[in-house]
């Protein structure tokens, strides 16, 4: 949730930190605040808002030096204010501290301190950590690498950490416990960060903290070790994304670069995966076909956007496999004392892989000793080391807090997973499955069709944007498309807005339908009476005077009958085609918050990665 950027190297730490900050913005915050070691001991600049407001009071104050650390933080513990921003200091300004994650014993903490003649200033839990760190070296620590150690062991929850010394020049510790923290390796220096785009045009490696190590840091190289002070075998990785692809690229936000880079993506991951014989290849996925012919459940968790791509992928597989599928929102599974057999295969899906529900619930699975799968989109993430297989979403860097490419990747990978489980286990012929396979190649060309008729959308959401709610109706594998649509329009357009399983609005959203409230209906043209029960039910809308959207299908008269305003989309099979329907909705939503003057990358209140309950 937070970000957190740090530097230890030959240059001025300054604009290194801002950089960093800069692009981890994505991550939502509500202050911002830097501190690096001067010549004159800790000095730091810290401000509510956004970085704009720091760079301002940097410029009438302006710091220079190096080793430093910054934050970007989103209020848990205390309102934004800057008495509450980090970094944080101990009583005698020598300790400095930047966090993400909450210290959960932090009042007992405070308790103590308080009793031991330490004053507080914010309404933090981050405060007590310099603050233990002091009483750690009042108490006899050897050095400020012990001081830290002997801290962390007192403090119970999750931290990702960067802490800097006044008396200790070229040093920067890191810890991480629960909540991500990358260590950078550069030729200028070394880097600490919550997410790689934050110094990817610095380094050229990165080493993956585990939980319960921490980072030393100097100009001459990076020691990793234990709590206990052993010292750790740190596995380095080459860094694979390019800077450029943490730039806008010409778009006017991240969000709209992200919708516009879907079709490459989704064509990328097929090639990748399907091969010239038009068999799936998911060599991560590691089960043997024995395996999944023996299998008899698969529990998927998952939360937010991802939970409505679980959903999709729970209908699919349970359309090809013939296995019982069920899901569940990592928030729940994790308190509702789950009863899933060992031979249950977990999956869990998450963009950045530090999702904290879908991590506990992964980790409850393994305690049940199910195997897990992951899908995601992060390579060296929390949940991809600790699955047994994955399938990468290969999305890329994904800015815009409002998640639109890895969404649809995550799709295309419960596509591509189903068919290969449905061949495994002899559900579908070879034939069926090169059926399916070539409709999924028509996909990222049907995708550019609504991209190129986004004036339109863009119309119909200047028309509509201004109301107080809106319903989005979908059914079978549309309805996870209607919830992700309303998420979507929730999550940056600020208006009030439904999904629903379109059979069950007789079960009472019908009570909210008059003349003024938008109803946005997915009913694509299937062969099925699935189109058929979704038109009298957009029929029972109009009896009641909504104003219907509709999202049909190319060449579609009925529909003009009774819609006030159409989306077209191309044909496309009905089991794919939500990867082209929420196109559609992620641009009316983008358009209608255009008009409504939001913050577009950066919705109030929103966090890209939720890395604490």
């Amino acid at each position: 949730m937070c970000g957190i950027v740090g530097y230890v190297g030959t240059e001025d730490a300054v604009p290194v930190l801002l950089d960093g900050l800069k692009r981890l913005e994505y991550r939502g915050y509500d202050s911002a605040g830097i501190a690096v070691q001067t010549k004159d001991g800790l000095q730091w600049r810290k401000c509510v808002g956004r970085l704009t407001e720091l760079e301002e009071a940097l410029s009438k104050h302006r710091l220079q030096g190096r080793p430093g650390i910054g934050h970007t933080r989103w209020a848990t513990h205390g309102e934004p204010s800057e008495i509450n921003s980090h970094p944080h200091l101990d009583g005698q300004g020598r300790v400095a501290v930047v966090h993400n994650g909450i210290i959960e014993n932090y009042q007992s903490l405070r308790d103590q301190l308080t009793a031991a003649g330490h004053h507080f200033l914010s309404a933090t839990d981050t405060e007590v950590i310099p603050h233990l760190i002091e009483q750690e070296l009042a108490n006899g620590a050897a050095d400020p690498e012990a001081a830290v150690r002997g801290a962390l062991k007192k403090a119970r929850g999750a931290y990702a950490l960067g802490i800097l010394f006044r008396d200790q020049p070229d040093t920067l510790y890191a810890a991480r416990l629960g909540s991500p923290l990358i260590v950078g390796l550069g030729d200028n220096g070394y880097y600490i960060a919550s997410d790689v785009p934050a110094v990817v045009k610095h380094i050229r490696e990165v080493i993956y903290l585990n939980d319960g190590e921490m980072a030393v840091l100097t100009s001459e190289g990076v020691t990793v070790k234990t709590l206990d002070g052993e010292t750790v075998a740190h596995t380095t990785h080459p860094v694979q994304m390019a800077p450029e692809a943490a730039e806008r690229a010409g778009f006017e936000t991240f969000m709209l670069k992200e919708i516009h880079e879907q079709p490459r993506v989704l064509r990328s991951l097929l090639e990748q995966h399907v091969n010239d014989a038009g068999q799936v290849q998911l060599p991560e996925v590691g089960f043997s076909d024995d395996y999944f012919q023996l299998l008899r459940r698969i529990m998927i968790v998952s939360c937010g956007t991802a939970y409505h791509a679980a959903m999709y992928g729970k209908f699919l597989l349970e359309h090809l496999t013939g296995l019982a599928v069920e899901t569940d929102l990592g928030s729940e599974f994790r308190y509702r004392s789950p009863r899933i057999e060992r031979d249950t295969l977990f999956v869990a899906v998450s963009q950045s892989g530090e999702t904290a529900d879908t991590l506990a619930s992964l980790r409850l699975a393994r305690e049940m000793k199910c195997k897990v799968c992951s899908i995601c989109n992060v390579q060296g993430s929390t949940l991809v080391r600790e699955s047994d297989s994955v399938v990468f979403t290969e999305a890329g860097p994904e800015i815009g807090v409002a998640s639109t490419k890895a969404y649809t990747a995550q799709l295309l990978a419960f596509a591509l997973f189903s068919i290969h489980v449905g061949r495994a286990r002899g559900e579908i012929t070879d034939a069926y499955a090169q059926e399916l396979l070539e409709a999924l190649a028509g996909v990222p060309d049907a995708i550019h069709y609504v991209l190129e008729r986004a004036d339109h959308i863009r119309a119909i959401a200047d028309k509509h944007h201004d109301g107080p709610s809106a319903l989005y109706l979908g059914r079978r594998f549309n309805y996870p498309t209607a919830l992700e649509g309303a998420l979507k329009n929730k999550e940056i357009s600020y208006q009030h807005a439904e999904g629903y399983a379109a059979g069950e609005m007789k079960h009472g959203p019908i009570a909210l339908i008059n003349e003024y409230l938008p109803v946005i209906c997915i009913c694509t043209q299937t062969a099925d009476e699935v189109y058929e029960k979704m038109i009298s039910n957009i029929k029972e809308v109009e009896a009641r005077h909504g104003r219907i959207i509709a999202l049909a299908t190319d060449g579609d008269k009925q529909v003009s009958t009774f819609a006030e305003d159409i989306i077209y989309v191309p044909a496309i099979r009905e089991e794919f085609s939500p990867l082209v329907n929420v196109v559609a909705l992620q641009l009316l939503a983008y358009y209608a918050a255009q008009a409504r003057g939001t913050d577009i990358d950066k919705p109030r209140n929103l966090a890209k990665s939720v890395t604490v309950e």
